[in-house]
Parts: structure tokens; sequence; C-alpha cells
């Protein structure tokens, strides 16, 4: 049951050592450091791998800035020791472990700050300075910051308009990337990339004579809340051939629709100079940025956390994730070797590895060898390590899988006509032993909402295929992975776009003959628990829902919401308060007389983002009329089940709903 699965996190190499976070459901969501050499041999199960763990007992390496948290572990080598820093839960401070040789920890970690009102999160080592740097969050805002890798308290280094996260620091140590953006935007809506110096007078590029503080501080790409042209950037990395007089800068970047990656040549020999212009002087244009590889593909995904990855360098060669249609790819990107630095450069190639997976993230690199997570229709999300030269592979799942192979139900792309008649993707698994009109379909509405379905082994959703159930997994309109104007379907329309789009899935799977149209349900979590519920009170497609942690009430969401997600819904319904009356018009709890359907609840009772209130009075607006309701409310639960047995409990007691409502037999 994938429930009871580890969640492996944020793989990363140092110095031939493999080293990851591995979250445990059957401990309440704990997540600890592990690691052992790149490329062991292992028996495909995390039974059998030889790694160790490196914060045993009560160690929580957890981050919890802007609400989502990640990032929660930083490594690197000062003087050729490896170190890792990392955010402990339990008090929320920086900790430093030192790591042996072979990657085991040296001695007991040793704290670095002190018990605060803030968050960390973000972090990398810097070597020159022996120290961390990071983004903290305190009193509202987010600032750059830098911590002695011997303890003390944090150092501004930039104190952002509002949110900041991914620093970079480029080879020689000179300087620093990172990305930031303001309220009322999100991330992936309007960001910018931001470029400072370290160098002080008398620097001579090598790291000697750098600066500890980061002077003449500017965008360089992306468009804060006043541009013409709204952009996003994703995660910036440095990039440069082994002898490089200076490295170049490589973003992810929407301005052409979609993420392609772009790259400012010599970022690196970049000075003071070039960066700030005099007192009282308008700014120049940024540098110049070429476009390295535009294809319709993502090379990106929305930053909701710190730590995601889906580029990485080993010193030669670039590594990359894109995602083509909702299915991802992983590659190699070339280009010329001595890139012309004409306003139109020969573009690079892009190269797929030949490999039996259709899900990549949190990519990393070193010396010829790349380490990620991936995962396959058929292969759980695990450990992948690839030597680039000769293209061995080896992928090491957290578990091996319970299904053998051919009892695996394979997604298959569904393009349909939704909201509007515009295409739209979802995906479809197919029951065992085949489709019939009379097959129950369960219509999954993923959450964020700006996020995506995507097609790896997903044993939850085998969970209902080997009961008979098809499944349909729906990237409705503002889902990522298909371009900006995809994702801009659901602006000002939330509420309406996606569950119109998971309505039109479902009927054209009914159309196809492969469901029953009296056997239609729909789940989701969070965002996906508000599509399930404007679903049911907007159409009349589904006989059946289940809501987990469900917003119904958009008001009530401003008011309870956190920083991050301040003014989130200023993109997806419209500026508050002045669009009171389409925030009312748009909420299930206002509409509650419009389901009929039964709907099983389940809430955390210590959400700090959907607070239970909001389900406690949409259970109770639907059972004071009678329409069957169930709610579960679980104690130390938060947004997002992370205890094992709760998952699967909220499970088992979905299907056993569905089953007693739709009439249907004992598995």
């Amino acid at each position: 049951m994938e429930g009871r699965i580890p969640s492996l996190l944020e793989p990363k190499l140092l110095a031939g050592q493999l080293y990851w976070l591995e979250q445990r459901p059957d401990q309440q969501g704990r997540t600890t450091l592990m690691g052992r050499p790149f490329g062991a041999e292992t028996a495909g199960t995390a039974a059998h791998l030889p790694a160790e763990e490196l914060t045993p007992g009560d160690w929580n390496l957890r981050s919890r800035i802007h609400g989502y948290g990640g990032g929660a572990c930083a490594l690197g080598q000062v003087a050729g020791q490896a170190i890792a820093v990392f955010v402990d839960d339990r008090d929320r401070c920086l900790w430093r472990l030192d790591l042996g040789p072979a990657g085991a920890a040296l001695n007991e970690p040793i704290q670095l700050t002190r018990p605060a009102a803030r968050a960390f999160g973000g972090g990398l080592i810097d070597p020159w300075r022996q120290r961390w740097i990071g983004v903290v969050e305190v009193d509202g805002r987010d600032q750059l910051v830098a911590v002695s890798l011997l303890g003390g308290e944090p150092v501004t280094l930039h104190q952002a308009a509002d949110f900041c996260g991914y620093p970079t620091l480029s080879p020689r140590g000179s300087h620093l990337a990172w990305v930031e953006w303001q309220q009322p935007h999100l991330p992936w809506e309007r960001s910018q990339l931001w470029l400072g110096c370290f160098a002080a007078a008398g620097a001579d590029g090598t790291g000697e004579g750098l600066g500890e503080g980061l002077t003449a501080c500017r965008p360089v790409a992306g468009s804060d809340n006043t541009s013409r042209q709204a952009i996003s950037v994703f995660q910036p990395l440095w990039t440069g051939a082994p002898g490089a007089l200076a490295a170049d800068l490589l973003v992810a970047c929407d301005r052409n629709g979609w993420w392609n990656l772009e790259r400012l040549v010599a970022a690196e020999a970049l000075q003071m100079a070039d960066l700030v212009q005099p007192l009282g002087e308008v700014f120049a244009p940024p540098p110049a940025w070429q476009p390295l590889l535009p294809m319709e593909a993502e090379f990106a995904t929305p930053q909701w956390v710190l730590g995601l990855s889906t580029t990485a360098w080993d010193g030669s060669q670039l590594l990359a994730a894109a995602c083509f249609e909702g299915s991802w790819q992983l590659g190699r990107i070339s280009w010329p070797s001595a890139p012309a630095l004409a306003p139109s450069p020969q573009p690079a190639s892009w190269i797929p590895f030949d490999l039996p997976f259709n899900d990549f993230s949190g990519l990393c690199a070193e010396n010829g060898v790349l380490a990620c997570l991936a995962s396959a229709a058929t292969s759980p999300a695990g450990l992948l390590e690839l030597e680039l030269a000769g293209g061995q592979w080896r992928h090491s799942p957290a578990a091996a899988s319970p299904l053998a192979a051919e009892a695996i139900s394979r997604p298959e792309p569904l393009w349909f006509a939704g909201y509007g008649g515009a295409p739209t993707h979802a995906w479809y698994y197919p029951p065992a032993g085949g489709a019939t009109p009379a097959s129950p379909l369960l219509v999954k509405g993923h959450s964020g909402p700006t996020a995506m379905a995507r097609c790896g082994l997903n044993l939850a959703i085998q969970f209902w295929t080997s009961r008979g159930w098809g499944v349909l997994d729906v990237n409705y309109g503002g889902s990522t992975g298909f371009g900006r104007a995809y994702r801009q379907r659901l602006d000002r329309r939330w509420g309406l776009v996606d569950s119109a789009d998971c309505a039109a899935a479902a009927q054209a799977v009914v159309a196809s003959g492969q469901a029953s149209a009296q056997r239609l349900a729909i789940e989701g979590g969070s965002a996906g628990g508000f599509t399930v519920l404007s679903a049911l009170c907007f159409s009349d497609v589904f006989r059946a829902g289940a809501c987990r942690y469900a917003v119904s009430d958009l008001e009530g969401l401003v008011a309870d919401g956190h920083r991050f997600e301040a003014h989130y819904l200023d993109s997806l319904v419209g500026p508050w308060p002045e669009q009171r009356a389409t925030y009312q018009e748009r909420s299930p709890l206002h509409h509650a007389g419009r389901i009929t359907a039964p709907v099983i609840f389940f809430q955390g009772l210590d959400d700090q983002v959907v607070p239970p209130a909001q389900t406690d009075s949409m259970a109770e607006a639907l059972g004071s009329r009678g329409v069957p309701v169930e709610v579960h409310r679980y104690e130390g639960e938060g947004h997002g089940f992370r205890s094992g047995a709760v998952r699967v409990a909220v499970l088992e007691a979905t299907e056993a709903f569905f089953r007693h409502h739709f009439a249907l037999g004992c598995p």
C-alpha cells in the first residue's frame, strides 16, 4: 500500500556519495538523512540498500518556510570536509553534521542557531567563507542570510521585497543568483532572477580576497508586478566547462509561453559596474539572454516548495528533465563548444536518454554521473543513478512494487473537449479485467490547483483499478506541463474550468463505452477537494464525492490563508474584496443546497491552510438536508496527511463509502 512506503526527496551528490531525504509514514512522517556510495549494488528494495541513516532517532529534517517548506538540507565540502546543514523540525534551528569519507556521520549534530520565530530553508554551503547561505522567513518577509558553520546568528545579505528562494553560488564564489517574487503573484505567475556580487576590492577571481557582503543586487531576468509581460523563472544554475574564464548562468523562463532554458553567457564575469548604475540614473536594461532550446516543452515545475531541481551540471555537460504533454523525459543538452554571441546563436540539441521511465525530478550531477528520482507506469518512485558516458543505470525504489507488471493498469493519454471546447488532457487507467459500459469510474482532481497529474506508478490508483474501477487523472485547465496559456485557463475561473473539465473527461469515458454514467465518483484534496465540491454543486455528472481537507468557503480561505497564498485567489477568482460577490457565487458552502450526491470528508485537526471549520460547516450544511455524509477527523494531522496509517485508512474508507452508495459487491 502506497501510504506505508517512504517518500524519497531531494537527492544530492557529493564527492562520490549519494544522499537523500527519506520521509517515513510509519514514523508520523519523520524525515531523515540517508547516504551511501553512488552506484552501490542493490537488491531493489530499501531493506537491501547499503545505505546508512545519518540522523537516526528523533531528528526530523523539515523546513516550514512559506508554509510548504522544502530545501531542508544542504550539503557541501569545506577544506575537504563533507558537511550537511539541516533544519530540525523540533526547534526550527539550523544544525551541522560532519560526514566522513564513506558518507558516515562523524559526530552528533551541532546546533548553529537559536530557537526563534522564523523559518529557514533552501540553503547551500559557501566553502569560501565557511558558512550556510539560504533563506529565512521572519516578520512576514524573506531575507537571504549567512550563518557561520561554527554557529551564530544569521547575517543579512539581502532583504527581499517579499519572497525569495533558490540561491545558487557561482563556481568561483564571486556571484550569487536567486529568485524573487512579490504578492499578489505566485512564483509561477511572475518572478525574477536576481544577481549579486561578493567581489571586494582586489579580488582576483579565484576566491582569494572575495568579500563576505552581497552587493550590486539587481534583477536580470523575468518580471515583477509592474512589468508589461508576465514572466516566470525557475531554478538558476551555473554552468561552465573546466578552465572557462567565467561561468554562464542558466534559468528556465516562460517568456515564449513555455518554461524553456535561457543562458546568460559569462555571467560570472559581470562586475559591479555592469550591475549598478550611478545614483540618480535609470537602471540599464538587463543583460542579453540567449534562448538555449526553444520548444513546446516545460523544463520547470511550479515552485510550491524550495529545493526543486529539473536541471543539473556535472562539470562539463548540462542535464535536464523536460515535460512533453504530461510525460517527462530525461536528457542531455548540447550546444556548440564556442557559442556565438550573435543575437541568434545556433540552438542547442535535446538528446533524451534511452530509459524506461517517464517521470523525473530532483536532478543532481557531478563528474560524469547523475542522480534523480524516477518512476514509470510499472516502476515505483526511486533513486535513479546514471553513468553518463556508458549509459549504465540503476534504479532503487523506496520499496519493491507489490504488484506484478501484468497486474498494473497503465495510463492511457486522453484528450477531450474541456471547458469552452478547449483541448484538455487526462490519464485514463482502465480497470483490471477491462472496462465495460457498467464499470465504475473515479475521477481525480489534483491539488494545487497549479500542479499536474503525473504518470509514474501510483499504488493508490492501482488500489482502485484492482477493484474494478477505471480511474481518470485529469490535467484540467490550469495544470502545469502544457505551457503558460494552458495554466492561465484557470485565471478568474477557478471552480468553473476545473470542475467542467473533470465532468467533460468523465463524460468522454462514458461515451466511449468504458464506464457507467450512474457510477461516476470524484475525489480530491485541498484545491482538488474544492474542485470536487464545485463539480457536485454545478453539474449533475457525479454520483458521489470524496474530499480531503477541501476548500469550501473562499471568503474563509482569504481570512485564514497563510502568507504564501495570501493573494492567490486574486488570480484564481478575482481581487478581494472588490469581487466578494464572485467569491460567494463560487463557494460550495453557499450552494450546498445544490448537492444531492453522498460525500465523505477527511480533515486534519491541525490544518493551518484549510481549517477544520470549513469541513465541519460543509458537512453540517449537507447533513441537515439529508444528504448522506461521513466525516473523518485526525488528531495531529495538518494539510496533507503524513501518517501512513491515516493515508491507508482514508483510501479504504473512501472505497467502502463509494461501494456502499453505488451498490457494488465486495472487491
